[in-house]
């Protein structure tokens, strides 16, 4: 196990990488478990307010992500610098992506409809951090022999073709496969193979005449939304917890009759 762990990640130097992903990952969770426990009204913690206005933990992530991330690029790749730069910085992440609706939206959405996106945005980011540790690049590049890294036409023509890829896929409304899509080049591939979903800008400029692709992609978008809309909520709610309205409808739903 050791010699494995020294394998790979002390001699790539991903320990940093490595640091970031658990501390992004453990301050999501405890941050979660803090804001469930004050919404529910249990525990010691509150909100953190001053003359009236109430702190979002975003501010404090911003600020940490801040110091991380100049000190991690004024620092050594490898050592107790980095590793401490790595943590700060994964614990500002964790506190600004668990508030990346009330970015998007520019208002206090974190127990509504829209504060699903914070979660989905977490564990795309880690998603891709965990292919980064397992050795995946953007584009594809690590995959490329030494010649062909050499050969400037050929690297370029790789490099091209998956940047077209990417783009087609994000194109057809696929964001999170043409995100996934630049560490995993296959991925890329696949999505701006298949339909596009609707009211992409594919799907706006190439299926506009296309009645037979406009109601395939309109039968499997349907397809999709039932077979995954139930699973998705229940995992998200697992994870980030059930917005206000869906409680305020359990609330008031009869009791089952006995």
């Amino acid at each position: 196990m050791g010699s494995w762990f020294h394998q790979n990640f002390v001699e790539p130097g991903k320990i940093p990488m490595l640091l970031v992903l658990a501390s992004f990952v453990l301050t999501f969770v405890i941050t979660r478990m803090i804001t469930r426990l004050i919404r529910a009204g249990k525990g010691p913690f509150g909100n953190i307010g001053s003359g009236g206005t109430h702190i979002h933990h975003v501010v404090p992530g911003v600020v940490l992500m801040v110091v991380g991330g100049f000190g991690a690029v004024g620092s050594a790749r490898s050592g107790v610098g980095a590793a401490v730069c790595a943590v700060i910085f994964g614990i500002g992440a964790g506190l600004v992506l668990d508030e990346f609706a009330l970015i998007l939206h520019l208002d206090d959405v974190y127990w509504s409809e829209q504060g699903r996106q914070s979660v989905e945005v977490v564990v795309l980011a880690a998603a891709l951090a965990l292919l980064v540790l397992s050795g995946f690049s953007p584009l594809g590049v690590d995959s490329l022999s030494e010649e062909e890294r050499q050969d400037r036409t050929s690297l370029l023509l790789t490099l091209s073709s998956s940047f077209v890829f990417v783009l087609i896929t994000l194109s057809k409304g696929k964001l999170w496969m043409a995100l996934v899509g630049t560490l995993v080049p296959p991925v890329a591939i696949v999505g701006a193979l298949r339909l596009a979903r609707p009211c992409s800008v594919w799907a706006r400029r190439f299926y506009r005449r296309r009645h037979r692709a406009r109601a395939r992609m309109t039968l499997r978008e349907y397809r999709r939304v039932r077979r995954w809309s139930a699973p998705r909520r229940r995992v998200q709610n697992w994870i980030g917890g059930a917005p206000d309205d869906e409680l305020e409808q359990r609330a008031a739903a009869p009791d089952p009759p006995r």
